[in-house]
């Protein structure tokens, strides 16, 4: 059957699984819009504010789901504004397809309107990207870059389409959805090393990351750490792969984690290390990382392994395989010493940690969401102390609940994410921000409020830009250059201008009493908390450091 480009690209993605694109019109997808407009039945689509929330809304749909979000823009600035997206997408790792018009063939490299070459432009921030121009290639390349989003390593891939190849028409037969690449088997004898290592560990600690919830092992990781008597924690990117209460858990490790889980991986005498990066945030000092363990890193991408600290074993393959494979090797054990010192720790943390003295402090907040929220709630954040202090103190119940920007710290990602989320799983998702980072994409609130999202937005208001500000305090003599924002904004007012319904709250009292209306309310509510400008994400390792220059209070 003869199709056009743009009805085959239609039919491509439906059969790829595709139930909902995000995007914004222009001249060079017109073709490719009014297909949408024909398929509406079969195939949804969110009009965003912007294209780069558009890109971030495909992204939390990604992570929420674990399948490809898509996004589509149009040529010139359409498309360079899913940059910053992909990028986002593709320091964490995130399935994503990208799909840009074009100007025509014809027209490439002279200057057009709209005209820029966008396939050079996210190559160092892309999985693959292609340019399709012939027609006779569009649906392979469509399955192809499926293919190589969701396998491995997962990655935003951008297809770039020119208009001509939209028109032109060719025989289409469809297909099936692309399978994922096979993954390399792992012999006996590696497992089997692995499982000595751990067999003669006294101290081990378990550590996982993003590629632990991106392979689904969390049972696999729960049933380990029982075997082996070991503790459990994790990167940003790895919170939720297992729950936050489990007595195994002690959050997340790095610069701003938990006083017991950066001090007990310090003291380990073997780290497990699944699917993280070792990236500088969560190491410190690498010259001086885990100075008296030995590390076995198990990841899906082999580039990784070694890359920024070098593993005593390293395995590439399907994590949720081979600890299935690795628990079946291992003696049971139980290591009484080991967990006494860790209570130790934890006792400490408790007594000496300092976390807030304000009249509505930052755990007070999260902790109050958390226990308004259900197990299946979407957490999304955007970037700044309010992340930190999420990742601190909320309760995650189930994997893919928690959406946030890790690699690429991208302030603004959260309202664009949390709305693919909720669109994603159908779930009333919250937004914690702060006024900094909700300034730059506030603009989707208007997203939200047409779509009838479920949204809560948490809004810790202090006024300043906070981590920035922190940072200040502690390295630069308090010298707040240009991190006092002094506007003048009511996001209240600001909140039912969009239409969505705004409130305030500068007590433990009257956030209970905002957040219980909020969770009851038919689309968006804003919730402006007030909290002090001078609190504090700690603990805080300083950069480039090691745990025994830990600030608590």
């Amino acid at each position: 059957m003869k199709m056009t480009g743009s009805q085959i690209l239609i039919e491509t993605l439906i059969e790829q699984g595709t139930d909902v694109v995000f995007g914004y019109p222009g001249g060079q997808v017109l073709n490719i819009y009014d297909e949408l407009y024909l398929n509406s039945d079969r195939i949804s689509h969110v009009l965003t504010a912007h294209e780069q929330g558009a890109a971030h809304a495909a992204d939390g749909y990604a992570r929420a789901t674990g399948k490809v979000g898509v996004v589509i823009a149009t040529s010139g600035p359409g498309a360079t504004n899913l940059v910053t997206g992909i990028a986002t997408a593709y320091l964490d790792s995130v399935p994503m397809v990208a799909i840009t018009g074009n100007v025509p063939t014809g027209l490439l490299g002279r200057d057009s309107f709209q005209e820029v070459d966008i396939v050079g432009i996210t190559m160092p921030v892309t999985k693959h990207n292609y340019m399709v121009k012939n027609v006779a290639d569009l649906a392979d390349t469509i399955r192809e870059a499926f293919a190589i989003a969701k396998s491995g390593r997962p990655g935003p891939v951008l297809i770039d389409i020119p208009k001509d190849v939209q028109t032109a028409q060719t025989e289409y037969c469809a297909g099936e959805p692309a399978p994922e690449a096979e993954t390399p088997d792992i012999s006996d004898d590696v497992l089997k090393r692995a499982a000595e290592m751990i067999n003669q560990s006294e101290k081990p600690y378990i550590y996982c990351g993003g590629g632990a919830i991106r392979s689904g092992c969390g049972e696999e990781i729960l049933a380990i750490a029982d075997k082996i008597d070991a503790p459990i924690g994790s990167s940003l990117m790895g919170l939720s792969a297992i729950p936050t209460a489990s007595e195994r858990a002690l959050g997340m490790t790095g610069m701003h984690g938990t006083y017991t889980s950066s001090m007990a991986k310090a003291e380990s005498d073997l780290i497990l290390a699944f699917g993280v990066r070792f990236s500088d945030r969560a190491t410190g000092d690498k010259s001086r990382y885990a100075e008296h363990a030995k590390i076995i890193h198990v990841d899906i991408d082999d580039a990784e392994l070694n890359k920024n600290i070098p593993a005593d074993l390293g395995i590439h393959g399907d994590m949720k395989k081979i600890l299935s494979r690795l628990c079946a090797m291992v003696e049971k054990s139980e290591k009484p010493d080991w967990h006494a010192h860790i209570a130790s720790l934890r006792e400490y943390e408790k007594k000496n940690v300092f976390y807030g003295s304000g009249k509505l402090t930052p755990k007070t907040v999260i902790d109050m969401v958390s226990a308004e929220a259900s197990e299946k709630t979407p957490i999304a954040t955007d970037v700044g102390q309010h992340q930190m202090w999420t990742a601190q103190f909320y309760n995650f119940r189930t994997p893919r609940t928690f959406i946030s920007s890790g690699g690429l710290g991208t302030m603004g990602f959260g309202m664009g994410a949390a709305i693919g989320a909720s669109v994603a799983t159908g779930e009333r998702t919250v937004l914690v921000t702060g006024d900094g980072s909700f300034g730059m994409n506030l603009n989707e609130l208007a997203t939200a409020v047409s779509q009838r999202i479920p949204l809560v937005v948490v809004l810790m208001n202090n006024g300043v830009l906070g981590m920035v500000r922190q940072w200040q305090t502690i390295f630069f003599n308090k010298h707040y250059a240009q991190t006092t924002l002094e506007r003048k904004t009511d996001f209240t007012a600001l909140a039912k201008a969009f239409g969505a319904e705004g409130l305030t709250a500068d007590t433990p009292e009257t956030f209970a009493a905002a957040l219980k209306t909020a969770f009851s309310t038919d689309g968006p509510v804003v919730i402006d908390c007030r909290i002090d400008q001078d609190e504090r994400v700690l603990p805080m390792i300083p950069p480039n450091s090691t745990v025994d220059k830990m600030i608590i209070d």
